[in-house]
């Protein structure tokens, strides 16, 4: 793959671009603010871009509001936000904006190098991945929780694993039950959440834009 890094820590990002690269994929651009974050997905058209939250020019959310106008303007671009900071109100909105593959890990909760290069991978390939802790904290800006009240503990716990990005057997695995019962889950899921086959769209991804609220 071939990734743009936006971090404003000289440090971190050589080091990202170190292990990405050790990794087999290439950095074909690494830049220090949210503008040059913008500037390079333009010029490269790269995979995936990983960026931080907070970055220059202000300093509050810059990274996030960058990566949302990378959606906008190339929607073919992965995006993985790795920081130490969740904005709950961005964050949701990328979440729901993105229509290529999009992350969001907290940097101190990585807690090694080949689960972020299999983040970044399943980005790439279009996935979802969050982190559980980013999870809980976009759980509680939540208003409305009716439909997942309808939900059973085991489906709540489906759930939880298929937004952290987890495959059937990932979550079969986890949870020591077999494929076939994350299907029946699964399905139980779509239905309580109304969301019924269409040709258009994705309902795992539905299901965990539902499970966060947005």
């Amino acid at each position: 793959m071939r990734i743009v890094i936006a971090e404003d820590s000289a440090l971190l990002r050589q080091g990202l671009e170190q292990l990405i690269s050790m990794s087999g994929h290439e950095v074909v651009a690494s830049v220090a603010d949210a503008p040059g974050l913008v500037a390079a997905v333009a010029e490269h058209r790269p995979d995936v871009a990983v960026t931080d939250v907070r970055m220059p020019p202000h300093n509050t959310d810059d990274g996030l509001r960058a990566a949302l106008e990378v959606t906008r303007t190339h929607p073919g671009v992965g995006i993985l936000v790795l920081s130490q900071y969740v904005v709950r109100r961005a964050a949701a909105d990328l979440m729901e904006s993105a229509t290529a593959g999009v992350g969001y890990l907290l940097k101190d909760r990585v807690s090694d190098v080949g689960e972020l290069v299999t983040t970044l991978e399943r980005v790439g390939s279009g996935g979802t991945v969050v982190d559980p802790e980013v999870v809980r904290r976009l759980l509680g800006s939540q208003r409305n929780r009716s439909a997942l009240e309808l939900l059973s503990p085991r489906e709540r716990e489906v759930l939880a694993l298929m937004a952290q990005g987890r495959s059937n057997a990932a979550i079969g695995d986890h949870l020591f039950i077999s494929e076939a019962a994350v299907a029946k889950n699964i399905s139980g899921i779509f239905t309580k959440l109304d969301l019924p086959v269409t040709s258009g769209d994705n309902r795992r991804v539905l299901a965990v834009l539902a499970y966060l609220g947005i």
